[in-house]
């Protein structure tokens, strides 16, 4: 382990999986009957990040699984849009978790991750003991009027700035990527510095995936699931949830709120001194809740 909180350890067990025609690379780590299955945000990064500080799992008594997202990290990554939906990488959970033979699996998404792991539980309820989504959200135009709330912080001429940028699709304008940054800062992760993991995921981000999903703004939700909600379908999940938030994420308390109150098995935790990952903003308080949590459901 590293004194920033994440390992660097070789997986017992990298598994290549066929996918829609492709390959998809899983990583297993520890050998216990009970199985987190992670499912990573971006969309269209790599899983270290996420993959990374949740090592640490297996000295509480988990097998730990994950993989890089078809058109991601050692994946393939086919040049077909119509591959970047969510109910097609909903159908790719389910693949690996039966040619895994992972059985019944905890299961844990963090941000677009959290979004995958509803689509997947409410179509797979049966093969879940447990449902942790981290700093997600179910509703992407609740979602979106809170990041305009964010964007806002940053004063009217700034917003301005950006939005006239937006409209020339003039993304890559120094002016405004350094508002990126201070949004990045103040709401993705507040270290001063950035762990190695993320700045891996990040900078081999393909950006395809994450246009045709979300579109080309951060913070604002314009791709193919800027309608997307499930709130009204929750009620139907009753398994144990626990949904994670940082005070200062991008997925703000009150989102993550609304997620909570709409499961009908949630509880719901707040970090004080986070923003969107807990995992390496606070550590401590976040993998002792993780863990008093899957303990207290473990079947």
């Amino acid at each position: 382990m590293t004194d920033q909180g994440w390992y660097q350890r070789a997986p017992d067990a990298i598994v290549p999986v066929g996918v829609a025609g492709h390959r998809v690379m899983t990583y297993s780590y520890g050998t216990s009957p009970h199985v987190l299955l992670l499912l990573n945000g971006g969309p269209g990064i790599s899983c270290d990040y996420l993959r990374e500080p949740m090592i640490r799992m297996v000295d509480a008594g988990y097998r730990v699984v994950t993989f890089d997202q078809l058109g991601t990290g050692k994946s393939d990554r086919p040049d077909d849009t119509s591959l970047w939906t969510i109910e097609r990488y909903a159908e790719e959970v389910e693949i690996i978790r039966q040619t895994l033979g992972l059985g019944r699996i905890n299961l844990l998404g963090n941000s677009w991750g959290g979004m995958l792991a509803v689509e997947y539980a409410l179509g797979h309820q049966d093969m879940l003991n447990t449902l942790i989504l981290d700093n997600s959200f179910a509703d992407t135009q609740f979602q979106v009027s809170e990041s305009r709330r964010l964007r806002a912080a940053l004063g009217a001429e700034t917003v301005a700035m950006m939005q006239s940028h937006e409209a020339e699709g003039t993304f890559d304008h120094p002016e405004y990527q350094a508002a990126l940054t201070l949004l990045e800062y103040r709401h993705s992760c507040r270290l001063q510095q950035w762990p190695e993991p993320l700045l891996r995921s990040f900078g081999d981000w393909n950006r395809q995936v994450k246009l045709t999903l979300l579109g080309p703004r951060t913070f604002v939700f314009d791709g193919n699931l800027q309608y997307w909600s499930r709130l009204q379908d929750l009620h139907r999940l009753k398994i144990p949830a626990l949904v994670n938030a940082g005070f200062h994420d991008e997925v703000t308390p009150a989102s993550a709120m609304r997620t909570a109150r709409a499961l009908p098995n949630a509880e719901c935790h707040v970090y004080r001194n986070a923003s969107h990952m807990p995992y390496y903003e606070c550590p401590d308080e976040y993998f002792s809740v993780l863990t008093n949590f899957l303990d207290r459901h473990r079947r």
